[in-house]
């Protein structure tokens, strides 16, 4: 049953485009170092520039997300017995997450951009297309679904579908581009460019080559009296952090949403969904009895009775059809599945961090030359190298998706050579089987679990109702896509401060 969200109040920021930008972000701070003494912002004593901290611009589209601590992991019967998420008490920093999920209208504004931009590279284009083959069933007529769900107007505000986790994250590089020129341009910093290929990565490391309007003022680069100029930098506070999936301990932690059960630091009542009670159906007495979420309530019932369907959704719902979280997130359950940031590992509960809890980190640094330039392809993208080895205490290693798995090398598709019968065996993950064998060393059971797997949450149209429980997880391999599965994004929040806005009054 669709609703008009509107009347629903939300706790959180609601979506807003970008009006304007940098304003006080720009306000120099005055007075001198407390360690050196030195003016602060002064071109006659060196003009060391230090900017006043001000409240994070909202990006588009983006609520906030006061973090916390919280019992990750599902708290409800396992039916399945996989015992993969394990409860555990872990701390969520503060972010931004979406509204809603991203839907057709979005992901299309995405592809228009990549065609206008890269005319001469088709297959840029092409790898970011959703497979809209998803749709398609051995025994059943799902093909008009696959020619007009992604295309037709009517399904503009549907969530896009047939995204695989690496096109996600590629969607969620190109938004924080598009954003932060935005940003540039109302600045005054750049001129529109009908064919941008803005990068802030390559903007920051001085090789974007678009057309600049004007650059900042340098007060350190002063000649014959007169101040130089500068690019923008990360300094200045006018470039927002990255776009990016959530991580899993975000999205579990948004999607309980215990902010609206606490007083003075107590969870007064616990959750199995994104709302209070046990039951799937709303209690409030306008809406009572309306389905909560958009799911499959029984075999074969995807929507309900007609004359009176409930949840009158036989497919994705448009987003904001059902009702916000406490935090102002729609369809954190049911609707479509979504895409998280971490590896899957059936034990991660076990092994990692309690703050800010994250299975995938790839460490990486940008490739240079012998100047201390950045190197860039013929793409114009800077190019990243992942750290080898490093010497570190606090991590050994750049890659660090399958640390502590405890199976024979922990990489899938080691190499090693035997050093007894001079025979080069293939040692894949978990595997079971014979290494030294001569002939078909290989043969053996592997588990499906590698370094490209990927966890997706939130149970979907397709699914039952156990799956809408935050803390039960899946995964797929990151180049799949799927019918029921989408992706919405996060970003960081800058500091501990707390938007004025969501701030509660004491």
């Amino acid at each position: 049953m669709k609703i008009n969200s509107t009347v629903f109040p939300i706790l959180a920021i609601s979506a807003l485009m970008l009006v304007g930008c940098g304003g006080n972000s720009n306000t120099a701070r005055k007075g001198n170092s407390p360690t050196t003494g030195w003016a602060y912002n002064d071109p006659k004593t060196g003009g060391f520039e230090v900017k006043d901290a001000q409240e994070q611009d909202l990006g588009p589209n983006l609520v906030f997300i006061e973090g916390g601590t919280f019992t990750m992991g599902q708290t409800q019967q396992d039916i399945f017995y996989d015992w993969n998420n394990i409860p555990r008490r872990v701390t969520v920093d503060n972010f931004y997450m979406d509204e809603t999920e991203v839907t057709n209208t979005d992901y299309r504004e995405y592809l228009f951009w990549l065609r206008k931009a890269y005319p001469n590279f088709i297959q840029v284009y092409r790898k970011a297309l959703p497979d809209t083959n998803v749709w398609r069933r051995e025994l059943a007529f799902n093909d008009p679904l696959m020619k007009n769900y992604f295309r037709l107007p009517q399904f503009n505000d549907y969530p896009v579908v047939g995204v695989s986790w690496r096109q996600a994250n590629d969607y969620c590089t190109w938004r924080t581009d598009r954003v932060n020129e935005l940003r540039l341009i109302e600045y005054g910093v750049l001129d529109y460019d009908p064919a941008s290929q803005f990068n802030t990565d390559a903007y920051l490391a001085g090789q974007y080559e678009g057309k600049v309007k004007k650059n900042l003022p340098s007060l350190s680069n002063s000649k014959d009296g007169k101040n130089g100029t500068r690019r923008v930098t990360l300094e200045d506070g006018l470039i927002l952090p990255q776009y990016r999936l959530p991580t899993e301990a975000e999205w579990e932690y948004a999607a309980l949403a215990l902010i609206g059960n606490t007083y003075d630091e107590r969870v007064v009542e616990r959750r199995n969904y994104p709302w209070n009670g046990h039951s799937l159906r709303n209690s409030d007495p306008k809406d009572r009895g309306v389905f909560a979420a958009n799911m499959r309530r029984g075999s074969g019932d995807y929507k309900g009775t007609a004359g009176n369907a409930n949840d009158g959704f036989s497919k994705p719902a448009p987003v904001r059809s059902f009702w916000p979280n406490d935090f102002g997130l729609y369809d954190m359950a049911g609707n479509v599945n979504e895409w998280v940031l971490d590896v899957y590992r059936p034990l991660s509960a076990e092994d990692v961090e309690d703050f800010r809890p994250f299975r995938g980190n790839v460490f990486t640094e940008y490739r240079k030359k012998e100047d201390g330039s950045v190197m860039v392809d013929s793409l114009k993208h800077l190019v990243i190298d992942t750290l080898k080895s490093v010497k570190r205490y606090n991590y050994r290693k750049g890659d660090n998706r399958n640390i502590k798995d405890g199976d024979l090398g922990t990489i899938l598709g080691y190499s090693m050579e035997n050093s007894s019968d001079s025979v080069s065996t293939t040692h894949k993950m978990y595997y079971q089987g014979n290494n030294k064998a001569k002939t078909r060393p290989n043969d053996g059971m592997t588990s499906l679990i590698s370094d490209k797997s990927r966890v997706y949450k939130g149970g979907s149209w397709r699914d039952r109702a156990y799956w809408m429980v935050p803390g039960t997880r899946r995964y797929l391999d990151e180049n799949e896509a799927r019918d029921d599965i989408g992706f919405r994004c996060a970003m960081e929040s800058l500091g501990d401060r707390i938007p004025a806005a969501t701030s509660k009054k004491k």
